[in-house]
């Protein structure tokens, strides 16, 4: 038999087909573990990136970290924050409720999500949140502060944080770990008086609620000018910083504009900030701030309960201020005129002495005006009559503090009929030089 032969030209020889037919066999082995090798660097490539893709991220996010802590440190101090520590010192207590961290906020707020938003305006917004110790509060978080208020700011923190009166908003602490600190108070469910006296409803607050609102918001305010071991200056008295409670207990708010007072002077020389309606003509004027101008402002706000009239926008036929008509229509004896109706059903003759007593807050001179302790007492007597408090107690009251008067109103008080004319033309003419109508 014959076998078959092939010729190989590159080894010029020649081998049997069953040579050939081996060689195929042992060629296949190799051919799977090339392509084995070349699936593994494959495996082992994909995974390296994604092992070099989790290394650079977690390396970012340390970095991140990082940076985040370094802005922090420098924020806090940047705010002052070691000034505030050694402020509170002395009560181990405040010092640990007093600085509020950022991420306690940021989950207080689900980082600041727009729906915890309570209102804002021109100097920042106030987030509603719960803070771990289940605390509802109020988180204001302004837009701006001037660096050079920051060192009276935290002395404003410090001061505020001593403070416990029933009818001040209570301040919780605050976070000076962002570029703006932020303060941190306790939440008040009602609203604004603003909101509850220009409201759309046919009826607003009732008068027994007025003058008790006006009361308390008097007895705060002697609180501040007087009780405190220094005596704070509001400085924005209006209707919108007042606060209600679920029982319509008034609570004043909003003390970023306010200022201290060293108990050796008897005011300071500041920027002027307020508001349009509100602020105390010889303040805006002059730059001088006193209790005085809180006096002053809070005369406002009592017309506006009077009234129902917003003191910002309101405007006379006669191109006449609130606070110029309402003073007009009092000489001239027309004060039902511009009276809310409300008022007037409720109120009797109380309703003629909170009049007087406002206008003399008004007076344009700061020494004519009375000081809130007086205001307070007046408020209180004009409450004890309309519950028919006896003379005899009113008298009592008047024996023990020596600054309140027999009768409701002051003696100061007096004559401001004749002199409320002069006082409108030239309340007008400050005005009117500020501001163009």
């Amino acid at each position: 038999m014959h076998v078959l032969r092939k010729y190989i030209p590159y080894e010029n020889i020649f081998h049997d087909e069953s040579d050939s037919l081996k060689l195929c066999h042992k060629q296949k082995p190799c051919v799977c573990v090339v392509s084995g090798v070349t699936i593994g660097i494959g495996v082992a490539s994909g995974v390296g990136a994604i092992l070099l893709i989790l290394i650079v991220f977690a390396f970012t996010q340390k970095l991140k970290h990082q940076r985040k802590q370094m802005l922090k440190k420098k924020f806090f101090e940047q705010n002052r924050g070691r000034l505030l520590q050694q402020l509170v010192s002395q009560r181990a207590d405040i010092a640990e409720r007093m600085i509020i961290s950022l991420e306690e906020l940021e989950k207080a707020t689900n980082n600041f999500d727009k729906t915890r938003e309570l209102g804002g305006g021109g100097h920042g917004t106030v987030y509603k949140g719960i803070l771990s110790d289940l605390h509802v509060v109020a988180i204001k978080k302004p837009k701006m502060v001037i660096q050079k208020e920051i060192d009276e700011f935290i002395n404003e923190v410090a001061i505020l944080s001593q403070i416990n009166h029933r009818n001040v908003v209570k301040l919780y602490g605050c976070c000076l770990e962002t570029e703006v600190p932020m303060l941190v108070y306790e939440f008040i469910s009602n609203g604004t008086l603003y909101s509850h006296l220009h409201t759309h409803e046919a009826k607003s607050l009732s008068w027994d609620d007025r003058l008790r609102i006006a009361s308390e918001t008097a007895k705060s305010l002697a609180y501040l000018h007087m009780t405190v071991s220094m005596p704070i200056i509001h400085r924005d008295i209006k209707s919108a910083n007042i606060l209600l409670d679920d029982t319509l207990a008034a609570k004043v708010a909003d003390f970023g504009a306010s200022r201290y007072v060293p108990v050796d002077k008897t005011g300071v020389t500041t920027v002027v900030q307020g508001t349009r309606g509100y602020l105390d003509p010889m303040y805006l004027s002059t730059g001088r701030l006193t209790e005085k101008s809180d006096v002053y402002s809070f005369g406002v706000m009592l017309l506006e309960l009077l009234t129902t009239k917003k003191p910002f926008s309101y405007l006379s036929s006669e191109g006449d201020s609130l606070v110029g008509h309402f003073t007009t229509l009092f000489a001239e004896g027309n004060l039902p005129q511009i009276l809310d109706p409300q008022v007037m059903d409720g109120g009797g003759q109380e309703v003629e002495e909170v009049a007087k007593l406002a206008l003399a807050c008004l007076k344009l001179t700061a020494e004519g005006r009375p000081t809130m302790r007086h205001v307070e007492l007046t408020l209180e007597c004009i409450q004890a009559s309309r519950r028919n408090v006896s003379d005899s107690g009113l008298a009592e009251i008047s024996e023990e503090d020596g600054t309140a008067m027999s009768g409701p109103i002051p003696a100061s008080f007096s004559n401001i009929k004749e002199s409320s004319r002069q006082y409108s033309m030239e309340e007008e003419f400050l005005l009117s030089s500020r501001y163009p109508r």
